[in-house]
């Protein structure tokens, strides 16, 4: 089932320091009258204690943002992620830096969902957005 209101996804990781991107998202959802979603994708392994205490974390900064928190379980994050925001009608998701890898989250993530706008946060909080430009033909 497609959700039909419209929404920003926050995207994390298993690190603390993720909060930023989950209270950056809450700004933008609130500033375009939008849901805040909040998602983790992780690689499939047999034990998530090691990582169990950041996720807990960041699900705590979730609900306080108004938002819930979902974790998927995939070997291919930026795909999920692409499907997820298909399905829960996302109109920009927000996440860290791009690590500047020609196969990283945000590049394969653009080719899978080429018309969700970007936002990045780094790590001092500036935001970077990469907005959808209008196609022009020249002739």
């Amino acid at each position: 089932m497609i959700e039909k209101t419209p929404s920003v996804l926050a995207c994390v990781t298993d690190q603390y320091d993720c909060d930023r991107i989950i209270k950056t998202a809450k700004r933008i959802a609130d500033d375009t009258d939008c849901e805040l979603r909040v998602l983790s994708v992780l690689k499939p392994m047999k034990n998530y204690s090691n990582v169990s205490d950041r996720i807990e974390y960041l699900y705590a900064v979730s609900k306080e943002s108004g938002a819930d928190m979902t974790i998927l379980f995939d070997n291919d994050a930026a795909k999920a992620a692409a499907q997820f925001a298909k399905e829960n009608n996302v109109q920009r998701i927000v996440t860290g830096m791009h690590d500047g890898g020609d196969d990283s989250f945000l590049v394969m993530f653009n080719r899978m969902a080429p018309f969700v706008p970007i936002s990045m946060v780094a790590k001092n909080n500036m935001v970077y957005n990469m907005d959808l430009c209008p196609s022009y033909s020249y002739s």
